[in-house]
């Protein structure tokens, strides 16, 4: 979803009929300033999504943004300044929702990308992100310093373990073929379970191998399996059982990629306030 569709939705969500209690309690003739300041250290993200949530309730709000997304920030940092009536108040929780949640998912990003910095391992999102929303959440991650995985079902194959118990390896082996006929297909990749699972994937041929909650010793046999590889020698993917606390120990392991929904999924919201002025 665009991002102007989604901050019209969230805003329909939330003022519905309208803000009653700013609507009984502001003049409408009152203008007056707010400024959205951090409270928090870590990575802005959202502040299009909230300029956004200013102007489309009020097209006359004067919006002034002082920080870019990707920039890190303290508390005490002056995001952005909006000028307005009431309805200020009004978009005030819908703008706050898209840049703490977004500066939430960048920050959580950054501190993975610092953690694996000169080890040749990547940190990449995966598609475990809110309905709706997966489009800025992905962003978020690639303001953070991490990569994006596939967007959805349509642009990339990955055969996962369910394909491969309800399918078989032979049936895996045709769908890689087909891909490769296929137009639009970004990239081919197979899940493996373990040491066995990897030598059948590569006999398939994929772009992409995903080690699924394998420990850094497995990982690394996995690594020298694809060494000694003759044919198409794929990119590794760690994946499932990874995060803060263990990171670093994947690292430059021979996998270039490591995959984590913890980024979009559980990555806590950054403090950031709106202040009347």
């Amino acid at each position: 979803m665009r991002l102007e569709q989604a901050v019209k939705l969230a805003l329909s969500e939330d003022v519905g009929r309208g803000d009653i209690t700013s609507l009984l309690s502001i003049p409408a003739s009152k203008r007056f300033r707010a400024e959205a300041v951090a409270r928090q250290k870590g990575v802005l993200c959202g502040v299009r999504a909230a300029e956004l949530a200013f102007k489309l309730l009020d097209r006359h709000c004067k919006v002034r943004l002082l920080m870019k997304d990707g920039q890190s920030i303290k508390p005490g940092d002056r995001v952005l300044t909006a000028e307005g009536g009431r309805s200020l108040l009004a978009s005030e929780r819908v703008a706050l929702n898209f840049m703490q949640r977004l500066s939430g998912i960048a920050t959580a990003t950054r501190a993975c990308a610092e953690i694996l910095k000169g080890s040749g391992t990547e940190i990449f999102d995966t598609r475990k992100t809110t309905p709706l929303l997966r489009e800025q959440e992905k962003y978020a991650v690639l303001c953070g310093g991490g990569r994006n995985h596939r967007f959805g079902l349509y642009d990339a194959v990955l055969v996962k373990n369910n394909h491969i118990d309800a399918s078989g390896w032979d049936n895996v082996r045709r769908a890689v073929a087909a891909a490769r006929k296929r137009r639009g297909v970004k990239f081919i990749e197979i899940e493996a379970r373990d040491l066995r699972e990897v030598r059948l994937a590569l006999s398939c041929g994929p772009d992409i191998i995903l080690l699924d909650n394998m420990t850094p010793a497995q990982v690394r046999r996995a690594a020298a399996a694809v060494r000694a590889f003759m044919g198409r020698r794929p990119e590794l993917e760690i994946s499932g059982g990874v995060n803060m606390r263990n990171l670093r120990s994947y690292a430059g392991l021979g996998a270039r990629r490591i995959s984590c929904g913890a980024l979009t999924h559980s990555a806590p919201a950054l403090d950031i306030s709106l202040r009347i002025k």
